[in-house]
């Protein structure tokens, strides 16, 4: 099976995420999509994060109805800062018979090179790329491991929904309802 491998913080799921996930799973050759729930990226400040298990909670909540998506938790199993090339080679040494491809944002394209090991990334696994609003195309978008992609230009963000969660703004529709209940019974970003 060739599975796509979205990696998150998660923080909250949102929209966004499933029109992304929803896109690379029904619309690229893609068998199935998992979101890989990151406890903490290695290139991003912890401070803003709520509890890992609340954000793969909302993740669940979120896909439980979706076709060919699947939440993973894999990461909160392997040692910390978890970096994608060992996930990468964990997940492959688990699930050989699988072939994983990484779905990653043009942001993250953009910054591929400080990435652990990235030479190995590019050489072993296939890079699918959804735009981001503001990062055009580097050299690394001509690379024969990655794919542009025709998935819809997304401009919602965590950052976004936290923020108006906060100021005690409506994101319903920017974050689906069960994960909005599952925010405001735990009070979560308040």
């Amino acid at each position: 099976m060739r599975i796509g491998l979205f990696f998150g913080s998660f923080n909250p799921i949102h929209t966004g995420h499933l029109i992304i996930a929803g896109y690379m799973a029904g619309h690229t050759a893609l068998d199935q999509v998992w979101l890989v729930v990151s406890p903490h990226n290695p290139l991003k400040e912890k401070s803003d994060l709520i509890n890992t298990y609340d954000r793969l909670e909302m993740v669940r909540i979120a896909t439980e109805n979706a076709k060919n998506i699947k939440v993973s938790d894999i990461e909160l199993r392997l040692p910390q800062p978890s970096y994608t090339i060992d996930t990468l080679t964990h997940l492959h040494e688990k699930y050989p018979e699988h072939q994983f491809v990484l779905i990653m944002g043009s942001d993250n394209l953009n910054s591929l090179k400080k990435w652990k090991n990235y030479e190995i990334i590019l050489r072993d696994y296939s890079i699918y790329v959804y735009p981001r609003p503001g990062f055009t195309e580097t050299e690394l978008a001509k690379h024969p491991a990655v794919t542009m992609t025709q998935t819809p230009l997304m401009e919602l963000s965590a950052t976004f929904i936290r923020k108006a969660i906060r100021e005690k703004k409506n994101v319903q529709f920017f974050v689906p309802d069960a994960v909005i209940d599952f925010i405001e019974s735990k009070n979560l970003y308040g």
